[in-house]
C-alpha cells in the first residue's frame, strides 16, 4: 500500500492511468466535473488540488485494487511512500474454558504444583500449562470451572492473516485444552468427561501497521476478526483482500455491532461477542493487562458456569448445583459484575460494561438464577 505526501496534477493523471478509466469516467468517481480533472492534469506538478479534494484522491488510492496501485507506483517512479510501518505486533490472550465439578475443582486446588491465587470474591487457584507455542496457566475456581489462558506472540503482516491465524488455531485449541483436563484430572473426574466448547479471544494491539487515522478501525476489526474472512472457502478459510481490508480500515463498518470502552488519547478498546481489543495510546494512563485479563477469565468463568445450568435445564433435568455456589452465589456475581465500585476508575468501567454488555452474560446470570430457584423451591416442595 502506498500514499501520496501532496496531490499534483501529476500525480492525478499517473491515479487515472493506473485505475484504466477515461477523464469523464475519473471526474465522476470523484465527483468534480471534467473540467476539474483537465485543469488538474494540464497544470501537472505546477498544480495541487484543494485540500478536500487531496483527501478525496487519498480515498480513492485506498480503495484500488493491488494491480491498480501497482502501476500508479511504477508511474510514478518512487515519488510515493509506504503507508504501513512493518506490520502489527499483536499479543494474543485466548481464554479456553470447561465445567470440571465442585469435588474435581478441590482436588486439584490441592495437588503441589497448584498455588491459591488472588480474588475478591472466589476462592482460585492457578498452574502452569506448558504449551508449545505460547505460556499457558490453568486457573481453578472453587466453583467448579476452570479456565485455561494461553498467551501467545503473533507478528502478522496485515489483520486478515490475524484473523485466519485465529481460525487455524481455534481447531487446534480445543483438542489441545481437552487433552490437557484429562491429564489434570485423571484421577478427579471418575469416568466423566469434560469437554471445553469454545474459545474466546482477547487482542493487546502493542505496535500498529495501520496509520493513526485508522487505529479506530483497526482496533474494531481485532475484536470482529470474522469480517476479515471468507468462512466458506475450501478447503480451509482464507482471507479477505488486501484492497477489501483497506477500504475497512480507511471507511469501516456497520453491520457487526462492537461496544467502544477507550478513552481519546489514552486508549482504544472495542468489545464484540467475537472477543476484545485494545491498544493503549499511553501506557502510563491505560488499563494494565491484568485489569483487562482478570475481568474477561472471571466472565469466561461465569458464562461457562451458567452454560452448564442451561445444558441440564435442556436435557430436562432440574440443575443440581453446591448450596455454596447456588442462585445467591449468581445473584452475587450479577450484582458485582454489573456494579460500578466506589474505587473504580472511569476506564476500568466502561471496560466492564462493554465486555459484561456484549458477552450476553447479564442475561444468563439471570436465566441461571431462575432456574436453580426453581429446583431448589421443587426440592423443598417434594421433602415437606
Amino acid at each position: 500500500m502506498t500514499i501520496v505526501q501532496k496531490w499534483t496534477g501529476q500525480e492525478t493523471r499517473a491515479l487515472r492511468h493506473a485505475l484504466r478509466m477515461t477523464v469523464d469516467d475519473f471526474a465522476g468517481h470523484l465527483g468534480v466535473s471534467r473540467r476539474t480533472v483537465c485543469k488538474w492534469e494540464a497544470g501537472r506538478e505546477a498544480v495541487q488540488p484543494r485540500p478536500e479534494m487531496q483527501a478525496a484522491l487519498d480515498t480513492a488510492l485506498r480503495r484500488a485494487s493491488d494491480e491498480a496501485v501497482s502501476r500508479f507506483s511504477a508511474s510514478t517512479g518512487g515519488s510515493t511512500a509506504p503507508a504501513v510501518p512493518g506490520g502489527y505486533r499483536v499479543q494474543s490472550h485466548k481464554f479456553i474454558p470447561a465445567f470440571i465439578g465442585v469435588a474435581a475443582a478441590e482436588d486439584l486446588a490441592r495437588l503441589p504444583q497448584v498455588d491459591s491465587r488472588r480474588h475478591d470474591w472466589l476462592p482460585v487457584s492457578a498452574t502452569a500449562v506448558p504449551h508449545p507455542t505460547g505460556r499457558c496457566t490453568a486457573h481453578v475456581f472453587a466453583c467448579g470451572v476452570l479456565v485455561f489462558h494461553l498467551e501467545q506472540e503473533v507478528a502478522p503482516t496485515n489483520l486478515a492473516e490475524l484473523a485466519v491465524w485465529r481460525y487455524a488455531s481455534y481447531k487446534e485449541d480445543l483438542p489441545w485444552a481437552a487433552r490437557q483436563i484429562e491429564q489434570l484430572l485423571s484421577d478427579q473426574l471418575e469416568g466423566q468427561v469434560a469437554v471445553p466448547e469454545y474459545v474466546m479471544s482477547m487482542y493487546l494491539l502493542r505496535e500498529p501497521g495501520c496509520r493513526r487515522e485508522d487505529l479506530d478501525n483497526a482496533i474494531r476489526l481485532l475484536s470482529l476478526p470474522s469480517v476479515l474472512v471468507d468462512r466458506h472457502a475450501t478447503p480451509r478459510p482464507r482471507p479477505v483482500s488486501e484492497q477489501v481490508e483497506r477500504g475497512l480500515l480507511a471507511d469501516g463498518f456497520d453491520q457487526f455491532p462492537a461496544e467502544p470502552f477507550g478513552i481519546p488519547g489514552v486508549s482504544v478498546g472495542f468489545a464484540a461477542w467475537s472477543g476484545l481489543a485494545y491498544h493503549a495510546i499511553s501506557p502510563e494512563r491505560a488499563l494494565t493487562a491484568d485489569e483487562l485479563l482478570s475481568l474477561e477469565i472471571d466472565v469466561q468463568m461465569l458464562w461457562t458456569y451458567c452454560r452448564h445450568i442451561q445444558r441440564a435445564v435442556e436435557e430436562g433435568r432440574d440443575p443440581v448445583m453446591s448450596e455454596r455456589f447456588g442462585w445467591r452465589f449468581l445473584r452475587g456475581a450479577h450484582s458485582r459484575l454489573t456494579t460500578a465500585r466506589a474505587q473504580e476508575t472511569a476506564q476500568h468501567c466502561l471496560m466492564r460494561q462493554a465486555a459484561v454488555t456484549t458477552s450476553g452474560l447479564p442475561e444468563r446470570l439471570a436465566q441461571a438464577q431462575a432456574a436453580l430457584r426453581e429446583a431448589e423451591l421443587m426440592r423443598d416442595r417434594g421433602s415437606a
